[in-house]
């Protein structure tokens, strides 16, 4: 069979939560990546639409592209070498294994990734638990929406980022978009507020910049960064005074609502204001926009929830939504914008520090139980709740000596980035499997190439809930095995020959089980099911109401008849507006806020070897108003230089008036001179352990011609 006669392969997008559908057919072509993308048009999320890191993301599976073999560093140059697999295996099995006898099973860490598949994150946390019996493992899934799953816990009982499929959002009457740049982070759901609008819907964008996707609002609220907080409470406040909650459903639905309406009358309209930079007029604008509507929705993302006070954050949010009856009612909700291509998923299966298969809480006894008997173990033999992410790669060198790492870079990703790159160099020993070689990669003893997304079978959850099914286009490279295969090795070395098998489908049906009963109950769903059905909504029992097997239709829409709490109400939750950790003063002035662009993605690892993306956005920059700019003597072009507590990026200034004239916007894709992360600030939210990524005090300075030079 030819190339033209090879049948298109259904599969879904590597990057980002939207998973959009797509297709790929071969090319037949003996160099290159051996597949390109076709548009898949029937899968309902996308409907064919993809940006051009979806269209081009063919290219990493170029054999120049990628890691073709294991390596391993040399004693004597210090450089890494290639290495055979076995002998890469046996390196890191003994390094971990040397660590945990030496100085106890809590000085092994693991880190994984919310790019992995759910059958990827599930296998990592039980090889953490089973193989290693380390409690100290967490994920950059951490860095993503963990404010909004407190938050969501809270309130509703239970966190599932949509409530409600994507679809719904452009049939609904309003929507207030938090902190989301959806025409640049995910192109292809932008249809969705162009056809709300299109049906007489109207939207609200709060951003401190006049972004893309602000420039199709009714209305743009700029408020000051990390005073989000406010701005909702002020909204609620003004709902309140303007006798516009729903009565009826808070008496029948909700419970605590005296103590949050008591919060949210401290903040009056003025003092709201003074705090958000946004005009009183536009704040009764925004609640009568909400209000009118017979429905309305509240989409918030990383802005609003990379925080020191992001939970409290999307619980005001969320309290907006309660007093006003936009809860649990068809065509109106709060959700979250997942980022992360597995972010929903990667969360519910195990590699979280307090979680076990399903979303259950590892310090619940009959949680263990059930988990420890799926995994034929003695439920007392499982460790307890590790660290968060942060504070994991804070203790790397220190109580933790050795880090086995999977589908993350947190060199370039994490806060404090120096911080973070120093704790990981001083570790004993650090293995890291990825597809290239990523700057956390570049600093491991052993580096285990893995296999891609078209080179592999798997499923991924995607922002509305929606489990999808990534299928195998073509065989990974010889010298490339796949992640489940490389946990199967190291557990077998390491004495657990049975339990981690390398085949996709069974281990899903053992997630299947694992997550039976939980609250992200995954037992009705096959590889099958989704295949017919363009993906299954969890929860998705193995039985139906009436006690059939396999037949349970999914849930796209979560709350209709009741919240997942014990009574069925949603919560309240009473939350009062503080300072970000980090305010601005006389030597740090500005605000420096964080975010991505069009043409790359997260840590830019992969994006990064794309020419076309890089011709696109080929590096960092400093986006800083004009008044700001002449202010500092600083043309659009000029390399500057942004200053925190923390340490000092440089990059080229872009001078425009859709940024705040108080706050400066940096990319945060790069690693090197214009490294976001060097400057973030890591102050955790008390409650999600989410760090303030979007909140810092620095001060831009011109960059001195010797520098510029030199």
């Amino acid at each position: 069979m030819n190339a033209a006669d090879a049948p298109t392969v259904d599969t879904h997008c590597p990057y980002c939560a939207l998973q959009c559908g797509m297709g790929l057919r071969p090319t037949g072509a003996p160099e290159g990546p051996g597949v390109r993308v076709v548009e898949r048009t029937a899968f309902p999320v996308n409907r064919g639409a993809l940006c051009g890191k979806g269209r081009t993301a063919p290219e990493l599976l170029a054999p120049g592209a990628r890691l073709a073999s294991p390596l391993v560093r040399d004693a004597a140059t210090g450089e890494l070498v290639p290495a055979t697999w076995d002998a890469a295996l046996d390196r890191v099995a003994d390094g971990l294994r040397r660590t945990g006898a030496e100085h106890g099973r809590d000085a092994v860490g693991v880190f994984g990734g919310g790019g992995l598949t759910n059958e990827k994150a599930y296998a990592l946390g039980k090889f953490a638990r089973v193989a290693l019996g380390t409690s100290q493992i967490d994920y950059n899934g951490r860095f993503c929406m963990s404010s909004a799953a407190a938050a969501h816990g809270k309130a509703f009982g239970l966190d599932r980022g949509l409530p409600f499929p994507l679809a719904d959002v452009a049939r609904t009457g309003c929507v207030i978009l938090v902190g989301s740049n959806l025409a640049e982070t995910m192109p292809p759901a932008l249809r969705y507020l162009t056809e709300l609008k299109e049906n007489g819907g109207r939207l609200i964008v709060v951003d401190p910049r006049r972004t893309r996707t602000a420039e199709q609002a009714d209305l743009h609220l700029a408020p000051r960064p990390g005073t989000d907080l406010a701005l909702a409470l002020g909204l609620l406040h003004l709902v309140v005074a303007e006798g516009r909650t729903d009565e009826e459903f808070i008496a029948a639905r909700t419970g605590g609502w005296e103590e949050a309406r008591a919060a949210a009358m401290a903040h009056w309209p003025e003092m709201v204001e003074r705090i958000t930079g946004i005009a009183v007029p536009q704040l009764r604008e925004a609640v009568r926009l909400f209000c009118d509507a017979e429905s309305s929705m509240v989409l918030t993302a990383r802005g609003p929830e990379q925080q020191a006070k992001g939970t409290d954050t999307v619980g005001a949010w969320i309290n907006l939504c309660l007093a006003t009856g936009r809860a649990g009612r068809k065509l109106s909700g709060y959700g979250c914008l997942t980022g992360q291509g597995n972010g929903q998923g990667g969360r519910e299966h195990g590699q979280k520090a307090d979680q076990l298969p399903g979303y259950r809480k590892l310090d619940d006894p009959v949680a263990r139980r059930h988990v420890a008997e799926v995994w034929d173990v003695d439920p007392d033999t499982l460790p307890g709740p590790g660290r968060s992410a942060y504070e994991l790669l804070d203790a790397l060198g220190g109580d933790i000596r050795a880090l086995l790492l999977m589908g993350s870079n947190p060199v370039v990703s994490a806060p404090r980035a120096a911080h973070v790159e120093e704790r990981i160099r001083s570790l004993d020993f650090l293995a890291v499997a990825d597809v290239v070689l990523s700057e956390t990669a570049a600093l491991a003893d052993v580096v285990l190439p893995v296999a891609q997304w078209a080179e592999e079978t798997g499923t991924t959850t995607n922002l509305e809930g929606r489990v999808l099914l990534r299928r195998r286009a073509l065989d990974p490279p010889p010298g490339v095995r796949t992640d489940l295969e490389v946990l199967s090795g190291l557990a077998a070395r390491l004495d657990r020959e049975k339990g981690f098998p390398t085949d996709p489908e069974e281990v899903f049906d053992e997630l299947r089980r694992a997550s039976a009963g939980g609250p992200a109950d995954y037992s009705g769903i096959t590889y099958e099911r989704i295949a017919a059905e363009d993906g299954v909504f969890w929860p998705c029992p193995e039985t139906d109401a009436a006690g059939r097997p396999g037949v349970h239709p999914g849930t796209p829409r979560l709350f209709l008849d009741r919240f997942a709490t014990p009574d069925g109400r949603a919560r309240f939750v009473p939350v009062a507006h503080r300072p970000a950790a980090e305010e601005p003063d006389e030597a740090f002035p500005v605000v420096l806020t964080t975010g991505r662009v069009l043409a790359q993605y997260q840590s830019g690892a992969q994006t990064r070897r794309v020419a076309e993306l890089n011709a696109a956005e080929p590096g960092p920059f400093v986006q800083l108003h004009p008044r700001l700019a002449e202010r500092l003597g600083i043309a659009d072009g000029e390399p500057v230089a942004v200053v925190s507590r923390r340490g000092r990026a440089v990059a080229p200034a872009r001078v425009t008036g859709t940024i705040r004239p108080d706050t400066v916007f940096m990319p945060f894709h790069w690693p090197g001179p214009g490294r976001a992360n060097t400057l973030t600030n890591p102050a955790l939210d008390p409650t999600s352990r989410m760090p303030e990524f979007k909140v810092c005090a620095v001060r831009v300075e011109r960059v001195e011609q010797v520098e510029r030079v030199g």
